[in-house]
């Protein structure tokens, strides 16, 4: 057997591993992006969200969260809200509030579920907790738990922010909401940090 064909027999099977490893992360990179609010007890008011909730109910949190470890901030960008707006429409209209397969927008995204009617600054600080999970030293979230949605917030090379809720009635009076923010530039590249 000469050196060469030693090399590619031993080559191959490392090519099929990094690709299948690069595949499995992106996987997981496109699942991030998601969070599951549930009420704190069942005495929580079901006050509806302001259909129009102002910016600065998105921009705060996220903001503050940039601010901490040394991001500029988010601006409000106007078609990025209409963008979510469109589509939190359709999933109200079509899907009862679900999480949308955003998975060919060009758009960064953060999704928050809420089986109550959440609010704007509710869905922002849930994305944000999840950065207790984030261990910047080597670039990953603690074992079980996401943290996908804490990167997209504190983004570096994100500046631009667009966001939406709905609001979903289901069979018994039950309500749910679907809270999305869209970023321009899209952050959670993979192999890269956050800031």
């Amino acid at each position: 057997m000469t050196a060469s064909s030693s090399f590619h027999q031993l080559l191959l099977p490392c090519l099929l591993a990094a690709v299948t490893l690069s595949w499995i992360s992106s996987a997981v990179e496109a699942a991030r992006p998601r969070v599951l609010l549930a009420p704190a007890s069942s005495s929580r008011p079901q006050s509806k969200p302001q259909p129009g909730a102002a910016p600065d109910q998105y921009l705060s949190g996220h903001n503050q969260a940039r601010a901490a470890v040394g991001v500029a901030p988010l601006r409000w960008s106007a078609a990025l809200g209409s963008e979510a707006s469109r589509v939190v429409r359709i999933q109200q209209a079509e899907k009862g509030c679900e999480f949308a397969d955003l998975s060919s927008s060009r758009y960064g995204a953060n999704q928050a579920w809420a089986s109550y009617a959440v609010r704007a600054t509710e869905a922002v600080r849930s994305w944000v907790e999840e950065g207790k999970f984030y261990n910047y030293g080597n670039n990953s979230c603690a074992a079980g738990h996401p943290c996908g949605t804490y990167t997209q917030v504190v983004w570096r090379n994100s500046a631009e922010l667009g966001c939406a809720q709905a609001t979903c009635a289901a069979k018994g009076g039950a309500t749910s909401s679907l809270t999305l923010c869209l970023y321009d530039p899209p952050g959670n590249i993979l192999g890269q940090k956050p800031y």
